[in-house]
């Protein structure tokens, strides 16, 4: 761990989720897959479509509504619309079976299980701080088995643009009843969590996968999740 800056006193910790929590490639390659298998049984015309041939759709319609990348669910789903459109499936189908595909995604890129590890080092900070989670994705902490442990948890799009807007950082102060330099946020992402935390007054902790070099500083720099272990007070 690298200090920084020294950090004030926090009543909550805010965690980033996919890439902090869990690895997040496996589980989005096995949503791909889950969606691509769906769409070809449902609409064979897609069978010989490729993960990027639906990326591209999404990538066009972003051109044309910028703000959809907002909320990655929806931004996915009109994606697979569009996609099945251009492959000659009438409208009212291609938004029955765009749906359903887009569920079958949804269902696999829900599947996470988070480490004992990690819910060992959650449920001792839950003794300690009020625990929340803002993510860009749609991951469920509910489904991962760790809802319990956390008060809520933000999602861009339903809970305002993604990080870096500040956004959710706002909101999640404004539910907790707390200043934003009482919270830490802790994400693997410099621009989304680093930069979004700090535009929102908050504090941060920067989970450095890569030990990249960046021209703005977090208060602290983790190579490890666990480090988070240092926040522990003695208990008395």
């Amino acid at each position: 761990m690298q200090i920084y800056k020294a950090l004030t006193p926090l009543q909550a910790l805010s965690f980033d989720l996919d890439d902090t929590l869990y690895d997040n490639a496996p589980v989005i390659e096995a949503a791909e897959q889950a969606m691509l298998s769906a769409l070809a049984k449902l609409a064979p015309q897609s069978n010989q479509t490729s993960s990027d041939f639906w990326w591209q759709h999404r990538l066009k319609l972003a051109k044309i509504t910028p703000e959809i990348r907002h909320d990655i669910g929806r931004w996915r789903l009109l994606g697979i619309e569009a996609g099945l459109l251009e492959l000659g499936i009438a409208q009212a189908e291609a938004k029955k079976v765009a749906q359903q595909g887009y569920d079958a995604f949804l269902d696999a890129r829900t599947r996470i299980s988070v480490t004992p590890e990690i819910t060992g080092l959650l449920t001792k900070l839950a003794k300690q701080y009020r625990l929340i989670a803002i993510t860009n994705g749609n991951a469920c902490i509910k489904k991962m088995g760790i809802g319990e442990l956390f008060e809520f948890s933000l999602q861009a799009g339903p809970d305002g643009k993604m990080k870096p807007y500040p956004d959710m950082f706002q909101l999640a102060a404004a539910r907790l009843q707390l200043n934003p330099a009482q919270i830490l946020h802790i994400g693997d992402s410099h621009r989304a969590d680093v930069m979004g935390a700090l535009a929102a007054c908050c504090q941060t902790a920067w989970l450095d996968h890569h030990q990249q070099p960046v021209s703005t500083l977090p208060h602290i720099r983790l190579t490890d999740v666990q480090q988070l272990n240092a926040l522990l007070l003695p208990i008395s």
